[in-house]
């Protein structure tokens, strides 16, 4: 049982797919956390200026606009309340050069789509320490 006090884990969603969008949001919060469920880089960085702090970013990489997932992370990262801030990469792309570019993006990890939900929810876990 957990106090009072403890709040749930809060974890920031772009996904502009919108199947993968629901999918998202129905396993995290089955899974207990708090989501803040955007479609788009751009309306992930405003929600998380409206929303307050978060445990946990989840990007997409292919999102229309200008902000896709790459530039939504380093983005975050030059932000000093987001330096530090776990991001997870979502992307099709399965290639080592595409991995590599997520990471020097300042992902903290990347997980190749389709994923299993065990291993998201692990991944995530691992994350939030």
């Amino acid at each position: 049982m957990t106090s009072a006090s403890a709040r749930p884990r809060r974890l920031l969603v772009a996904e502009d797919d919108l199947d993968v969008h629901i999918m998202l949001e129905l396993l995290l919060a089955s899974a207990g956390y708090d989501l803040v469920m955007t479609r788009s880089g751009s309306a992930a960085l405003s929600a998380l200026e409206e929303s307050g702090p978060v445990d946990l970013a989840i990007l997409d990489i292919a999102m229309p606009g200008e902000l896709d997932g790459l530039a939504a992370t380093r983005r975050l990262r030059e932000h000093p309340a987001y330096e530090n801030l776990p991001v997870l990469l979502l992307s099709a792309r399965t290639n080592e050069a595409h991995v590599a570019e997520g990471l020097a993006a300042g992902a903290t990890d990347y997980l190749v789509k389709p994923f299993d939900s065990d291993v998201l929810l692990s991944r995530i876990r691992a994350l939030l320490g």
